[in-house]
């Protein structure tokens, strides 16, 4: 009797009938190809017995071969959000081993797909996890990475180092500023400010209409539209009074395009090929953003305000050398901040009083 896998497999996977005695099967020491070693493990596992874990090593494999990278995250990913899980790991003994339905493993395999054309697994899956938020993600809007979740983080250490030394604050330090974000992308660190400061308010801005209806549209899920105010403009064609809606700035918070341009090229295809390059591209020193934003920001800050900046590992000394050379804009590079590798990837940068 022919394994019932059979035809389920070959319209899944679009297999001749390997897995069926006597037709096709592979001799004795034959290298089989992943699909060969996916359907032989199947039928071997006996009738309907597809499982979580067969389709993330066949994946894998496929993945792989293919040359795509973080092949065993990639597939992971793909079978647990189809099995409505965050992790892999997370999924207990019992999801991991009951036969996946027709319905799921087609879902896998139109993901999958999808992962082959080298499209990344944020956009393949619609969402991502950044901080405790679950965002909508969709290209071309940039995707947040791990790092700037420190970005975040600084952000409100300060603000709440702030309030404690603050008699305003008295007798419970709850910080309530106004918080600027240029180039918010999916509303990433806009929205999880929200969330860590429950008494602030956020203008993002974004030169990218489509960052600015993902943003909006975070905001909405999350149930925070009502604090933030979102702008589709381009920081270099910006005034103060645009920007002041809510008086003077307490932070500037800015994940801006840092790339050299020179290294744009070397950049891996999932992003070359699907995610907005203008949100990358700094120029040739990396800091034409950079620049944009200093310059703009002691117009808005409060005295005392500050910006924070991610950047390339470069940009310090160049950051804290141009502000040097431009005193006039009351503006000190305070302190610099490692990422998770240990490279300097953060610049707290304070104003001064006159």
């Amino acid at each position: 009797m022919r394994c019932l896998t059979h035809l389920l497999l070959r319209k899944l996977l679009s297999l001749p009938a390997q897995c069926v005695p006597g037709r096709g099967t592979p001799s004795k020491g034959a290298v089989l190809s992943p699909k060969q070693l996916f359907l032989r493990q199947s039928c071997r596992a006996g009738p309907g017995l597809v499982t979580a874990t067969d389709m993330v090593n066949y994946w894998q494999k496929v993945f792989e071969t293919n040359g795509i990278p973080e092949a065993q995250e990639s597939s992971q990913y793909i079978v647990s959000f189809v099995l409505g899980a965050k992790t892999f790991q997370s999924l207990d003994s019992k999801s991991l081993h009951t036969p996946l339905t027709a319905l799921q493993q087609e879902q896998i395999q139109q993901l999958s797909h999808k992962r082959l054309q080298r499209m990344p697994v944020q956009y393949v899956l619609g969402e991502w996890d950044f901080q405790e938020l679950t965002l909508k993600m969709r290209p071309p809007v940039f995707i947040p990475r791990p790092e700037t979740e420190d970005l975040v983080s600084l952000v409100v250490e300060e603000e709440f180092q702030k309030c404690e030394n603050s008699a305003l604050c008295f007798p419970v330090p709850v910080p309530h500023p106004v918080i600027l974000e240029i180039g918010c992308g999916s509303g990433a660190i806009a929205l999880s400010l929200l969330c860590k400061l429950p008494q602030s308010r956020v203008i993002a801005m974004d030169k990218e209409e489509a960052a600015v209806d993902l943003t909006r549209e975070n905001a909405y899920r999350l149930q925070l539209q009502e604090r933030i105010h979102i702008i589709h403009q381009d920081v270099s064609h910006s005034s103060a009074k645009q920007l002041l809606l809510w008086g003077p700035i307490d932070a500037i918070v800015s994940n801006p395009p840092y790339v050299f341009h020179e290294d744009m090229a070397s950049l891996d295809a999932e992003i070359l090929c699907y995610e907005d390059l203008d949100a990358l591209d700094g120029g040739d020193d990396g800091m034409r953003v950079i620049k944009t934003i200093l310059a703009l920001a002691p117009s808005l800050l409060k005295v005392s305000g500050s910006v924070f900046l991610e950047v390339d590992p470069r940009h310090p000394d160049m950051v804290e050398h141009w502000l040097q050379t431009h005193p006039e804009l009351l503006l000190t590079l305070r302190a610099i901040h490692k990422d998770f590798c240990g490279k300097p990837r953060f610049l707290h940068i304070q104003k001064q009083s006159s």
